[in-house]
């Protein structure tokens, strides 16, 4: 698929992406100085700011946020399709209670379990006996939450992340570390280069994948990595929001993404007019 992807950008005369150059610097230049690959224009990272999607939990979810300490709160969300199943919802409740770290946790069970129910009453049932009880004061669960919200409150000291690319974006606009734990698609590698190349995420799993039951990620590896995210000590805080504020002057007049923008339009004028000019 990706090299049948590929080979297809060869024949465009320009690739946008979502992302800017000071993200990405190593990959940026590579293309922008290949006679063979067509213009690059970085024009990142474009978000949802507004968050306009409301569902019954959203005041729920920020009025608890309100009532955290500045962050202490760890974040654990995956996705629209991320999801799974009872074994590793366990294994992640009992790591999240043992932390002792604030929390809000929202996930979904796998639709094999979901399947002519609700989501909430199953996820109450699939999770550890006493659970919910347990942690009453001090954690949160729900199928669904605002996550550009949520990553946006000054509660929020950490981010679990499914790793898909607009939750990059959104964790590094805020400023918020990231624990990579991938789940489908091209999630891998986006973990890996957040962890191994450019230094910013930590890794909690790289290689796992949602549809292999026998990929748990065990309490003791969950807990390990939410304590090295939640640790103000750990240097991936600074460098994270170093690059906070590489992209948000990304976007701004004079920054590289904004330039990036306008070379595009300057490219489509000059492209427009010698197609006007063949006929």
């Amino acid at each position: 698929s990706f090299i049948k992807h590929a080979a297809k950008f060869k024949e465009t005369k320009g690739i946008i992406v979502n992302t800017f150059a000071e993200l990405e610097p190593h990959a940026v230049d590579r293309l922008k100085f290949d006679a063979e690959t067509p213009p690059i224009y970085t024009v990142g990272p474009l978000l949802d700011l507004e968050g306009r999607k409301r569902e019954p939990d959203h005041e729920t979810i920020m009025k608890w946020l309100d009532d955290q300490p500045p962050s202490s709160v760890v974040f654990l969300c995956f996705g629209s399709m991320g999801s799974f199943e009872p074994d590793q919802l366990a294994e992640m409740a009992l790591a999240l209670e043992r932390s002792g770290y604030r929390f809000l946790l929202s996930v979904r069970l796998s639709k094999v379990f979901t399947k002519g129910t609700g989501e909430h009453s199953n996820i109450s049932e699939m999770l550890p006996q006493g659970f919910l009880e347990r942690i009453e004061n001090r954690g949160l669960v729900s199928s669904w939450a605002p996550q550009m919200e949520v990553l946006a409150h000054e509660a929020v000291g950490g981010f679990v992340s499914h790793c898909g690319w607009n939750s990059i974006l959104e964790s590094l606009w805020h400023g918020v570390p990231v624990a990579t734990w991938p789940v489908y698609a091209e999630q891998q590698i986006n973990a890996f280069e957040l962890v191994r190349e450019l230094e910013l995420a930590m890794d909690l799993k790289m290689d796992y994948r949602m549809e292999n039951a026998k990929n748990l990620v065990m309490a003791e590896e969950i807990e390990k990595a939410i304590r090295c995210l939640m640790d103000t000590e750990n240097p991936t805080r600074k460098r994270v929001q170093e690059m906070k504020e590489m992209s948000r002057k990304a976007i701004e007049n004079g920054g590289s993404s904004f330039i990036s923008l306008g070379r595009f339009i300057e490219d489509m004028h000059i492209n427009i007019g010698k197609e006007q000019g063949s006929f």
